[in-house]
């Protein structure tokens, strides 16, 4: 039982992380997900690597969720993703209301992967 909560929490966290993989269709989807226009080539370059990057992340661990040997790397990539987005948000003065937005669903993701982090080391 335990092993399917965890491969469940995995699936969640995955398609958290997977989502604003959108982003890397251009600049458009990246309003939508930020509220901000990337006008700047560069920046919106570097803004859809982040959403190839985190794609990349959301199905490492949606693997994780199948793959048991692969959880404890799951774990670390991402909390470090996760709460990483979250402190960056919080030392903002005043991050807009997407940004905050990511930084709750981050912490959320961060709690649901605590959970399966307990669970797992119970299961060991």
């Amino acid at each position: 039982m335990q092993g399917i909560a965890i491969g469940v929490i995995f699936v969640l966290t995955g398609l958290l992380n997977l989502y604003p993989a959108i982003g890397a269709l251009g600049g458009k989807q990246l309003k939508g997900l930020y509220g901000l226009r990337f006008e700047d080539p560069n920046l919106l370059t570097l803004m859809q690597h982040r959403a190839v990057m985190l794609g990349l992340l959301g199905l490492f661990l949606i693997a994780a969720a199948f793959r048991r040997e692969l959880q404890p790397a799951g774990f670390v990539l991402g909390f470090a993703s996760m709460l990483s987005f979250t402190a960056f948000a919080w030392l903002q003065e005043e991050p807009n209301r997407f940004i905050s937005k990511v930084a709750v669903a981050d912490v959320a993701g961060s709690v649901l992967l605590l959970i399966a982090l307990v669970l797992y080391c119970r299961g060991t």
